[in-house]
């Protein structure tokens, strides 16, 4: 999404949500991306370190709840990234799950007069769509692709996928839990008609 938006406008707005617990693949691949674009790049992150959220919540939140653990390094801080925005572009697709197989190209929703809208211009690209224009592109990515990661986050609730199995199985494996909360927050918002 980033080479797309890019082309566009070099000077757009990127925001990255630093959770505190992404893998240190993850940080590498945001660093040669920055380098690459020469990104507007604004960093967002939880009001809790992890060793507050541990005094608070106990160890390994993200066991014990992992919807508490999403709110709180993920879509707390989205919040704050869109709250002065009025429309914002993600990279997320119809194929990647259940969850995401309706999804709209463009979402306007209102919440106390304040419109809102996001925008997934991706939404009909396949994967295989995605990995072609990565690879023609020479667009770096993150590394743990290679190694059987189709969905990657936050590292201790991302596990590389068998074959066959949903591009998001690895995310939140064995819990029921599908989404963390950064796509789903907007449900807060009533779609404007």
């Amino acid at each position: 999404m980033i080479d797309l938006a890019t082309k566009i406008r070099p000077d757009i707005r990127v925001f990255y949500i630093n959770t505190g617990c992404q893998f240190k693949e993850t940080d590498e691949t945001k660093r040669l991306i920055k380098e690459r674009y020469n990104l507007n790049l604004i960093e967002y992150g939880p009001d809790l370190g992890i060793e507050e959220q541990t005094r608070k919540y106990g160890e390994e939140l993200f066991k014990k709840d992992p919807d508490l653990c999403c709110h709180i390094r993920k879509v707390e801080p989205i919040k704050r990234a869109l709250k002065d925005l009025d429309a914002w572009i993600t990279g997320l697709r119809r194929e990647q799950s259940p969850t995401r197989r309706n999804l709209a190209i463009v979402e306007v929703n209102e919440r106390d007069g304040k419109t809102l809208v996001k925008v997934n211009p991706l939404a009909s690209w396949t994967r295989g769509q995605v990995w072609k224009h990565i690879l023609r592109r020479g667009i770096p990515y993150n590394p743990l692709y290679d190694r059987g990661y189709t969905s990657i986050g936050c590292e201790p609730c991302t596990l590389p996928v068998r074959p066959g199995e949903d591009e998001r199985a690895g995310r939140w494996a064995g819990t029921g839990k599908k989404e963390c909360g950064i796509h789903t927050f907007m449900e807060e918002f009533p779609a404007k008609s």
